[in-house]
């Protein structure tokens, strides 16, 4: 097993998992510490070192609050551990690998955590790859900086640093895949055959990454679980900001800090700013809350305006794209329910089409996006799907919003819901259908038994597509 091999900064040697056959390497650095005068700036290279740096634990995870603490269904579901160490030196990405030699060329899939922009880390249970590298892919997720210290812009940044003034979280999911197209054969991975991907605001962060200039052959597929939010009305609560609104957010946070310029804020302790910036955001997910947190900004340097209309007007990397969601997310967010949608072509006709539940706003962003797409003459095809199975446990939570992340990259074992046989019966074939896409763009394939799967088309005009991945397994429904 390829346990032991060379970076471009250093030699690094990995540890088994649980199955032997794979091996992981974790708290690999991919940028220099930002600490310092490199708070609040786009990463750095990291610093090469000599002999074997032994990666067989996660790193830090990146300032945030503290994990575990609330009772809401994603402290009780997977951020469990209030222990974990936490640092502002936090740019690490971990890799699991099949290869016996880096000589393999592997398909390699990058993953991006969610959380708002605001929470989450690498280390997180559910996304152990080690279930989609017994598939014969290289998995690789990548930690970025989140809330204050990731998304803050201010005069101060704007006026002195201005190729770097805001949005330091993508910079790092950059600087992230670059690393892996320098890196990523020494792992037995293939720099030519890379899947970036993500959920919930790393599906968000997908989107973005797609819409940025500089990442042209960084990546050639991309997947986007429950990143993709629009209401009935075009609008949606996670655009980026203009410059200017972020700029009066940050001068506001500043307030609460009790300074006044960038240079004064560097020299403050990290885990004050984070709580200071939770009593001013009111640390929850309400709207007033929400409202105040900082994201993403149009900066015209990472960010050059809302990244679904760039994939739509195909004004960004055009490559194959997975998308879907969950049944009941998102349902409160989309106002009235409807069982169709009305869009506008690039020809400026008026077309309806049909969804398969009325109360979701990313389905019908998803379809309208496949079909713009499609008007807009980009030919790399969307599959479009939805997860709408039984989820146990007493707190009938249904399809909730991230339910999905045990699906697709097969770690149900490491939940405490009392998951049954059909449910990981699903689960091999979600992980089946998304290690495919990442080995060649087209999900299709047959499952370990050798029995081929039921056919999922792209969601397009020929085809309207939908895989639903239901309590009987998946399902393809052809209407629109």
């Amino acid at each position: 097993m390829l346990r032991e091999t060379e970076t471009k900064y250093g030699r690094v040697r990995g540890i088994e998992a649980a199955d032997p056959r794979i091996t992981a390497f974790k708290g690999i650095p991919f940028a220099a510490p930002p600490v310092g005068e490199l708070r609040w700036r786009a990463p750095r290279s990291p610093k090469a070192w000599d002999g074997v740096r032994e990666c067989y634990r996660f790193a830090p995870i990146s300032i945030q609050d503290t994990p575990g603490l609330g009772t809401d269904i994603y402290c009780r579901e997977w951020h469990v551990d209030p222990d974990i160490e936490m640092s502002e030196d936090c740019l690490y990405l971990n890799v699991w690998t099949p290869a016996k030699t880096k000589d393999e060329k592997l398909p390699v899939v990058v993953w991006f955590f969610g959380g708002a922009l605001q929470w989450g880390y690498p280390s997180e249970m559910e996304f152990d790859g080690e279930r989609v590298a017994r598939r014969g892919i290289v998995f690789v997720s990548v930690n970025y900086r989140v809330a204050a210290m990731g998304f803050l812009t201010h005069p101060d940044l704007v006026r002195d640093q201005r190729d770097e003034c805001a949005n330091f979280g993508l910079f790092d999911q950059h600087a992230g895949l670059k690393w892996v197209h320098e890196n990523i054969a020494a792992f037995g991975g293939d720099p030519d055959n890379v899947t970036i991907a993500g959920q919930s605001a790393g599906g968000g962060s997908v989107m973005g990454q797609i819409a940025y200039p500089a990442n042209k052959g960084l990546f050639n597929k991309a997947i986007i679980q429950s990143g993709v939010v629009r209401f009935f009305n075009g609008e949606s609560p996670f655009k980026p900001l203009a410059m200017e609104e972020a700029v009066k957010k940050g001068e506001s946070l500043f307030e609460i800090l009790g300074v006044k310029t960038v240079e004064e804020a560097r020299k403050l302790d990290a885990l004050y700013i984070r709580d200071k910036y939770g009593e001013y955001c009111s640390s929850d997910f309400s709207p007033a809350g929400m409202l105040k947190r900082l994201m993403t900004a149009v900066d015209d340097r990472i960010c050059f305006g809302d990244p679904y209309d760039q994939m739509v007007s195909g004004n960004c990397n055009n490559v194959p794209v997975m998308a879907g969601n969950t049944s009941d997310e998102f349902a409160g967010l989309s106002g009235n329910k409807t069982n169709e949608i009305s869009y506008r072509t690039a020809a400026g006709k008026d077309k309806t089409i049909s969804l398969i539940d009325g109360g979701n706003p990313s389905e019908g962003a998803i379809k309208v996006m496949a079909l713009l797409r499609n008007d807009n003459g980009i030919d790399k095809p969307l599959y479009y799907y939805r997860l709408d199975t039984d989820i146990p446990g007493d707190d009938n939570p249904g399809n909730f919003h991230s339910v999905d992340l045990w699906f697709f990259l097969e770690t149900l074992a490491k939940c405490s819901r009392p998951f049954v046989g059909r449910h990981y019966d699903l689960a091999r074939l979600m992980c089946n259908y998304w290690c495919n896409f990442v080995k060649s763009g087209d999900p299709n394939g047959t499952d370990s038994d050798g029995s081929q799967m039921p056919e999922w088309l792209p969601y397009d005009e020929s085809h309207m597509c939908s895989m639903i991945f239901g309590t009987d397994g998946p399902k393809p429904v052809n209407a629109g």
